[in-house]
């Protein structure tokens, strides 16, 4: 009893520290952290030519509002391309119906997926192959641009900073329970291997762009071999990052600041299934997903083990040893539920929904564990109505 005590007191102090570290990283986050907001400066003289890229596949529910708030940026020279890709629903019919009112829209239907290509990278490929920008703008079906300023502010600070990608995070639009209490803790999972720090020190090997938008240089998404080199990837984003980091170009990734919102997934079943394929697509190898799982048990339900171990040990033959555990193990859970409840409120999450941390913690390990199993040979990976097989 007093071994287990005493490993679990000095876990809960570490942890407690790490807490800490994470109190300081929000503070300077909030008084010096990089993010782009509709105040900054753009689109500067001769605005090049920008593609505006999004893939399409059963999106009825939200690609007109997607379609019209792009068409609704004030950047004076963009082309939008949607790449319809085998849809079932009216996606493409709405999307006519909006290019007949504006002659910058242009319609793509995807009709196979050759083998070998994840639907997306096809409908990408096969888009940006009939556009002209200088610069291709990537975006996903399910943003909405809450700024009409979006592009001009992305292409000047691109310019401005010779960015040769540059990914901007999206504002998350959580609406219900499960995306307001999981959803943060997989994004900060993410956060674990990819913060935007790290990304954009070139001296750091981490990569991470975020697909609901990337802006990159024409020459350098032919350099980097095009949606071709990754063509089986079905977190294509991170793997086209990667090879602009180790490469030599600019990567660059910064936070929105009221520029444009995603709502990822709006149930239960969807979280699961989706953050599940993001993390084998991002993370890719066991050791990663199991160094994830392990800081995630560490960090997210250690402190409450060693409370629950100091207060049932009270009765036994080493009281102190249980007391010192226990109060460790408090100390640890407040300081934890204290840096989640400013994580929360920074992500327009209310604060009292930091105490459901521990159950959306067990809930992202099962998700993580989910991740494993798709490592198999033999597994698959199935989204938007397609399977492909893990390579």
């Amino acid at each position: 009893m007093v071994v287990s005590c005493v490993v679990l007191t000095v876990f809960s102090v570490l942890v407690t520290m790490v807490w800490i570290s994470r109190h300081v990283m929000i503070y300077q986050q909030q008084r010096s952290g990089r993010m782009l907001g509709p105040d900054c400066p753009g689109p500067g003289d001769d605005p090049p030519l920008i593609s505006v890229m999004v893939a399409a596949k059963d999106e009825e529910a939200c690609i007109e509002r997607c379609v019209r708030s792009m068409l609704g940026q004030d950047y004076p020279n963009f082309e939008m391309i949607v790449c319809n890709d085998r849809s079932d629903d009216n996606t493409a019919e709405i999307v006519e119906r909006i290019a007949a009112e504006d002659p910058r829209l242009r319609l793509v239907n995807i009709e196979n997926l050759p083998e070998g290509w994840c639907g997306k990278n096809n409908a990408m490929q096969t888009g940006i192959a009939q556009s002209n920008g200088e610069w291709i703008c990537m975006i996903d079906a399910d943003c909405r641009q809450t700024s009409n300023r979006t592009l001009s502010v992305a292409l000047q600070h691109a310019r401005d900073n010779d960015i040769d990608l540059f990914s901007i995070l999206p504002d998350l639009e959580m609406n219900g329970f499960w995306e307001k209490t999981i959803q943060p803790v997989c994004s900060g999972v993410m956060m674990i291997w990819f913060s935007p720090d790290k990304v954009n020190n070139p001296a750091k090997p981490n990569a991470y762009a975020n697909g609901a938008f990337m802006l990159m240089r024409r020459e350098v998404y032919q350099a980097i071999g095009t949606h071709e080199a990754v063509k089986g990837e079905v977190n294509e984003d991170m793997h086209m990052a990667d090879r602009v980091k180790t490469s030599g170009k600019k990567l660059r990734v910064l936070r929105s600041d009221g520029l444009y919102t995603v709502r990822m997934y709006t149930s239960f079943k969807q979280i699961i299934r989706g953050w599940s394929r993001i993390f084998f697509g991002t993370f890719g190898t066991l050791k990663r997903l199991t160094i994830s799982f392990l800081l995630m048990t560490v960090m997210g339900l250690l402190p409450y083990a060693a409370a629950l171990v100091g207060l049932l040990g009270l009765g036994s033959g080493a009281p102190t040893a249980a007391m010192v555990c226990g109060v460790a193990g408090l100390v640890g859970v407040a300081m934890q539920l204290s840096v989640i409840f400013r994580y929360y409120r920074l992500l327009g999450n209310a604060g009292v929904l930091a105490l459901t941390y521990p159950m959306a913690c067990i809930i992202t390990l099962y998700v993580i564990l989910i991740s494993m199993t798709k490592l198999r040979a033999s597994a698959t990976v199935t989204w938007k109505s397609t399977t492909y097989s893990k390579r």
